[in-house]
């Protein structure tokens, strides 16, 4: 599987966020402690806004491991952005390439997966059928996430998110079914258009992959009064992690199964989430 950490709120640096933390998404990519493999090593990549315009997210991919890769290092410390996707991939079967690299990227839209579609080479055909036409041809890599991407997008990701989620997932589910698959799908997504965030935590057995939103800042702080670094973002500074990134105490919480969460100006949501059959 993988891991990943979404950003959203004070514009900072990436080395902020990327290499600073105790856990980091570096250290995680050799030591994780929660995921399905220790190591993520087959590939990663990172996606951000520039602070000029939100238009279209500028992607960073490579096929080797995080933790020695010089250019990521190099725009670490010259990045700065208010909204950071960052993945580390470890993969599920299909082929270690850059095109295979999360995250993805359509117009202003970025996503980004941990899980996998089970048995995806019996469901793919299906699947990649279902998706529009016109969308097809954006495609680049072989993975069920960039799959699952496109299928939201044909399903409405641009008009309505959750529902477009949702009824991607149910055509999975179906599709897995019909191919006798018990189990079809295990996900954590985030996706966003580069001023709302959204992050699901769901899989059809109901035992999903680890996912952690941070505690609000104005709470931290009265927590934590000497930590530097939550004198220096604002209230609506918000990450959402594979794994928590360090231990201090009260800053990290377990997205409910079957959930997702919206973060936005001026206020947060948590739902639950449920499949819409197609």
């Amino acid at each position: 599987m993988c891991r990943w950490l979404a950003y959203s709120g004070t514009p900072l640096l990436l080395d902020t966020i990327l290499y600073k933390p105790a856990h980091s998404l570096i250290d995680q990519s050799l030591h994780s402690r929660l995921g399905v493999e220790t190591t993520n090593g087959d590939g990663f990549g990172v996606g951000w806004y520039p602070q000029e315009s939100i238009d279209t997210p500028a992607l960073l991919r490579d096929v080797g491991p995080a933790w020695n890769n010089r250019n990521l290092r190099e725009i670490a410390d010259h990045v700065r952005s208010p909204l950071f996707f960052a993945h580390i991939r470890a993969s599920t079967g299909t082929a270690v390439q850059q095109s295979n690299c999360h995250p993805f990227r359509y117009g202003r839209w970025m996503w980004m997966h941990n899980g996998g579609i089970t048995d995806f080479h019996l469901v793919r055909r299906d699947l990649t059928l279902q998706v529009d036409p016109e969308l097809y041809s954006a495609i680049e890599g072989t993975t069920d996430s960039e799959t699952m991407f496109y299928l939201a997008l044909t399903l409405g990701l641009e008009q309505d998110p959750p529902g477009a989620v949702a009824r991607m997932v149910g055509l999975v589910e179906r599709s897995g079914r019909e191919h006798g698959i018990e189990f079809p799908l295990q996900m954590t997504i985030a996706v966003t258009d580069g001023e709302r965030l959204w992050a699901f935590r769901y899989s059809t057995q109901g035992t999903s992959r680890s996912l952690f939103y941070s505690t609000r800042v104005d709470t931290l702080r009265k927590l934590h009064p000497d930590v530097a670094f939550l004198r220096e973002v604002s209230d609506e500074t918000h990450l959402i992690v594979s794994e928590p990134l360090g231990d201090l105490p009260g800053a990290w919480n377990e997205v409910p199964e079957s959930s997702y969460g919206v973060v936005h100006a001026g206020a947060d949501e948590l739902c639950p989430f449920t499949p819409e059959p197609v």
